[in-house]
């Protein structure tokens, strides 16, 4: 999910395309990546870089090759090519969040699997050139998802362990020497973390942090946390527990300071009904703590 300008791209999974959407109204402005373009499979993660071409991490789902960074024109949605190339040995397995810093260096956290590890690689943002992987060292299992930079300068980015679904992490990582800074936040400090994957720094200067459910008890959720003294303020949960389940992978702040949030959900376990929101994107007015949204899309 981008906005730009007065506009919001949606990677859609289902039929692989980037959908466009007036961003003060919700109107559908059609698919800027259409499907027969035959390049998207599995769109993840979204950025226009600084020539103004639409940058996407693609997982390549259940195909035999890593994923790859796809280029597309700014303003037509032609397909350009690669970025960074399936084929290339420092390629991206699973490839899902995306920034570029100001210095053209493009981080993509690739979350790997059970046997693959998982990296944040950095590429030139121009020519695709592989430059190296940020040093986390020290510690493991290291599976990111989700990359924001903070007003501070630093990289946050959302960590997940495959082994064992309760656990989660944001860490911080200084750029300046490619080296991880230290732990943000852990599900140590604020039980609600789990899973963590998209995250964002919200005109409050506090951090938005998606969460996953624990277990049929819980719900999934977004969680604020400040970020000068890493507590939890508040927490917008995204359904009440006993109602169909629905869950966000990624968000992002919008016009008027709005929390775009774009609902996703699993295939239903037996017995558990498909939730009515899933494929809608919520509004949420996070003004004073305020959780009510309207469906947007």
């Amino acid at each position: 999910m981008k906005l730009r300008k007065d506009f919001l791209y949606i990677g859609d999974g289902s039929d692989n395309t980037v959908k466009t959407f007036d961003a003060e109204t919700g109107r559908f402005l059609g698919s800027f990546v259409a499907s027969d373009c035959n390049c998207l499979i599995g769109p993840r993660g979204m950025i226009f870089d600084h020539r103004g071409n639409l940058l996407v991490t693609n997982q390549n789902v259940l195909q035999p090759q890593n994923g790859d960074v796809l280029k597309f024109n700014g303003q037509t949605g032609a397909f350009l090519g690669e970025l960074v190339r399936s084929a290339d040995p420092n390629s991206p397995f699973a490839p899902r969040g995306i920034v570029l810093s100001k210095h053209n260096v493009l981080f993509v956290a690739d979350v790997g699997d059970v046997d693959v590890k998982g990296e944040v690689r950095m590429y030139n943002g121009t020519t695709g050139t592989f430059i190296g992987n940020l040093d986390h060292s020290g510690f493991s299992p290291f599976l990111p998802r989700g990359l924001v930079f903070g007003p501070d300068g630093l990289l946050y980015v959302s960590a997940v362990d495959f082994l064992d679904g309760k656990k989660g992490w944001v860490l911080r990582f200084d750029t300046k020497t490619n080296k991880l800074l230290d732990v943000f936040i852990s599900n140590d400090d604020i039980k609600h973390l789990h899973r963590p994957e998209g995250l964002v720094l919200g005109p409050d200067g506090n951090l938005y942090v998606t969460s996953f459910r624990k277990d049929v008890n819980d719900t999934d959720k977004i969680l604020v946390v400040n970020r000068h003294t890493r507590k939890l303020l508040d927490k917008i949960d995204l359904y009440t527990v006993g109602q169909p389940r629905a869950f966000a992978q990624a968000l992002l702040f919008g016009p008027d300071g709005k929390l775009f949030v774009p609902i996703t959900g699993p295939s239903p376990l037996p017995g558990e009904p498909l939730g009515p929101d899933i494929g809608s994107v919520r509004r949420y007015n996070v003004h004073h703590h305020h959780k009510k949204f309207d469906e947007f899309v």
